[in-house]
């Protein structure tokens, strides 16, 4: 199996789903460029935004008031890399496969390593990923489209409104996933088992009740894959903070490439409820 985005191709030595998050992190810090949808089987995967110590407290309000997209997991205080869900050993700035670079709003660069942009003063908040229920969905019967081509899942940003929080304000972004029409009440009943990465979908079926005009051009990831008989069902997403970067312009804002996350030494059954 090969996997890469545009920074070559690298073969991996067994299938993503069996390594342990030790091993995936490895071949992340040392180069390897992959969406994790289908990575280590069992373990939870997180999203990144890290921001100046003068904003943490707006980034902690503004997930508090949007706990949806925005389900805080763990946060690294300034000069802490590793520890806690992440793991003794892990280093926030290299074990993601791909980082993106925020100045004033602005996108600037993509990284394989962000320790050349990391500022000392700089907060981690390690976000919940649905990407963390995609596995017992699949176990379910429900189809996982983008996983079996390949892809990475397409993200939207939507004209529903987060709410602000002090200098941070912006929209929801949803991660889509089709779903046959006879499977949708098992997505659901599924990712509602895990309300600490999004929990159940905000909506289920037209994207205009969303305000999204194009299914087929998301503003993040991969364009869909949609057979006939499916459902478009929408997740909260932790790609929203990097949408409130950029209608809020902090100085400097790091955070994961969407679809290239974190692996945490943290199990999905930690986040299940029955």
């Amino acid at each position: 199996m090969s996997a890469g985005t545009g920074r070559g191709t690298t073969e991996l030595p067994i299938d993503p789903a069996g390594l342990a998050p030790r091993e995936a992190r490895r071949l992340f810090a040392g180069g390897l460029v992959a969406p994790t949808s289908g990575w280590c089987q069992g373990f939870t995967q997180a999203n990144l935004i890290a921001v100046p110590r003068d904003l943490a407290f707006d980034m902690l309000l503004f997930a508090q008031r949007n706990p949806k997209p925005c389900p805080v997991l763990d946060v690294l205080e300034p000069g802490r890399f590793g520890g806690g869900i992440l793991g003794e050993g892990a280093d926030v700035r290299t074990d993601a496969p791909l980082y993106r670079v925020y100045r004033d709003g602005e996108l600037v660069e993509e990284v394989a390593d962000a320790r050349s942009v990391w500022r000392e003063d700089l907060v981690a908040f390690l976000i919940g990923c649905s990407f963390t229920f995609e596995h017992p969905m699949a176990a379910a019967g429900v189809p996982v489209r983008h996983q079996e081509a390949g892809r990475n899942v397409p993200m939207y940003r939507t004209t529903t409104r987060c709410r602000d929080a002090g200098r941070l304000s912006g929209p929801l972004v949803v991660s889509m996933r089709a779903v046959p029409a006879d499977r949708v009440a098992d997505a659901v009943r599924v990712s509602s088992r895990y309300p600490a990465v999004h929990g159940a979908p905000v909506h289920v079926g037209d994207p205009a009740g969303l305000g999204i005009v194009d299914l087929d051009r998301p503003d993040f990831g991969d364009p869909p894959v949609v057979e006939d008989g499916d459902v478009p069902v929408f997740w909260a997403c932790g790609v929203t903070p990097q949408a409130m970067v950029m209608e809020s312009r902090p100085g400097l804002a790091i955070t994961h490439a969407p679809g290239h996350m974190l692996v945490t030494d943290a199990r999905d059954s930690d986040y299940a409820v029955p």
